[in-house]
């Protein structure tokens, strides 16, 4: 170590940069350079400021940048020791282990990419091409929503076309529901763990999210009675299938409650069933148990593509419908006519299922990863879905294992996206979908338990 801090001391000299920042430079290029290994203790900072003949306020901000930057780690009493280079995963743009956005994974078969693109061409091949480009009434054609009900009728019965939307995701439903439902200071019950697009929804409109504690079975009822009776809630929002971020479903006996103390108090219902179509066991939705109060929402972004911004919603009847079509025609004028045209061909001709179909055995291939390697730390996980959530012992936080991650490659959440109570758990989600491979997929899970195990030098590989 003497003849490393003996060249540091050199280049640092013979620099104009400031000293704290060639320090992290320094420690990486030895590690490129296999002068430094992963695990490897670093000298104390007075020693260092000794051996570099600066200030130990200089070396102090020297270190806390290599720690920004994912190199070294540091704890009271025990020193600072390198951590090393990461998978060298890139983030985003196409590649690498993003593992923050609970996209479908996308499965490697080429005769189903074939299929969609044919479908879709055959898509712009017959569609009259001026007429996609003008406005369009809100809501979608009439051949959209009876596609909308033919593919919601998979999950409800009794519904007809004067009560479905097609619409430009879910997201711009939640919106134009919150912004009708809700008056500023106003208040919606949700789950403790909910949806962060949701809570910015709130936010933006001035609407307050009281939040449920949550169980196994979903969200606690009592408490939403209480909150009925002494807090006048304006809906109630739940996300009944493969809650994000749990992966939790709501039992059928709690959907029942929760329908029923609704019915008691007229408290309207939003159910976001965005996932809804991935199990194949099916639980019937809240809103076959109180169809005259609820919102039914589903959509294509978590079931065929994240891009796919199309959406329906079952309205409680004709009028809520129309009332909910003039709220969304004030803030998202309307979906995309192409969007429309090409899910209502891949429902119509069976693309959408064989789609769907690859995705949950593309699912369950990353769920069986997942466990593999982190089944032994408690990971919440579902066989048909594409996120689940890993518990953290008291070694790290949740925002300092997902910021440490970052620096090594791997994107994952920590619990205070979701949390609507102010008491987030120690815990993070991680999604497993995306334009990710098998092989980054593998190594990512890796590398996340490697640094459960190992929490204060993980193991690590060198770039």
């Amino acid at each position: 170590m003497v003849t490393l801090t003996a060249r540091w001391r050199r280049r640092i000299e013979a620099s104009d940069r400031p000293a704290y920042l060639l320090i992290p430079e320094l420690i990486a290029e030895d590690l490129r350079d296999q002068r430094l290994a992963a695990r490897d203790r670093l000298p104390t900072l007075r020693e260092l400021a000794d051996a570099l003949g600066m200030n130990y306020t200089t070396v102090a901000r020297g270190y806390a940048e290599a720690r920004k930057r994912g190199l070294i780690d540091s704890r009271t009493g025990s020193g600072s020791f390198v951590r090393g280079r990461g998978l060298a995963l890139p983030l985003r743009n196409g590649t690498g282990a993003e593992m923050t956005m609970n996209m479908p994974p996308e499965p490697a078969d080429a005769a189903l990419v074939a299929r969609m693109r044919d479908s879709a061409a055959e898509v712009m091949a017959s569609t009259d091409l001026y007429g996609m480009l003008r406005y369009q009434d809100f809501g979608g054609t009439p051949e959209d929503r009876e596609t909308g009900v033919h593919w919601l009728r998979r999950r409800l019965s009794g519904i007809d076309a004067s009560r479905v939307l097609v619409c430009p995701g879910i997201h711009s439903v939640l919106a134009g529901l919150i912004s009708q439902l809700a008056r500023p200071g106003e208040l919606i019950c949700v789950d403790a763990l909910a949806y962060p697009g949701l809570k910015a929804i709130a936010t933006q409109f001035g609407v307050q999210l009281h939040p449920m504690a949550l169980d196994d079975d979903g969200p606690d009822v009592a408490a939403f009675e209480h909150a009925c009776k002494t807090l006048s809630p304006k809906a109630v929002y739940c996300n009944p299938t493969l809650l994000n971020p749990t992966t939790a479903t709501m039992s059928l006996r709690r959907r029942e409650a929760l329908a029923d103390v609704a019915l008691r108090y007229s408290v309207p219902i939003i159910e976001d069933d965005a996932y809804a179509m991935l199990p194949r066991r099916k639980i019937p939705p809240v809103a076959t148990f109180a169809p005259e109060l609820t919102y039914y929402i589903t959509g294509f972004s978590k079931c065929l593509g994240a891009g796919l911004r199309n959406a329906y919603v079952c309205a409680p009847s004709e009028k809520a419908a129309q009332r909910l079509a003039g709220a969304l025609r004030a803030t998202t004028v309307m979906a995309s006519p192409f969007t429309n045209a090409l899910v209502t061909r891949w429902v119509r001709d069976g693309t959408a299922d064989a789609v769907l179909e690859a995705i949950r055995d593309e699912s369950h291939s990353r769920y069986e990863m997942a466990v593999k390697h982190l089944g032994r730390y408690g990971v919440v996980a579902q066989p048909e879905g594409f996120h689940f959530w890993l518990p953290l012992d008291a070694a790290w936080s949740p925002v300092e294992f997902a910021s440490y991650l970052r620096m090594q490659g791997v994107g994952v959440v920590a619990s205070a996206a979701f949390s609507t109570d102010g008491n987030p758990p120690d815990a993070v989600r991680v999604c497993l979908g995306g334009p990710m491979g098998h092989d980054d997929c593998d190594r990512a899970l890796q590398l996340i338990a490697e640094t459960i195990e190992h929490p204060l030098h993980p193991h690590s590989t060198l770039a």
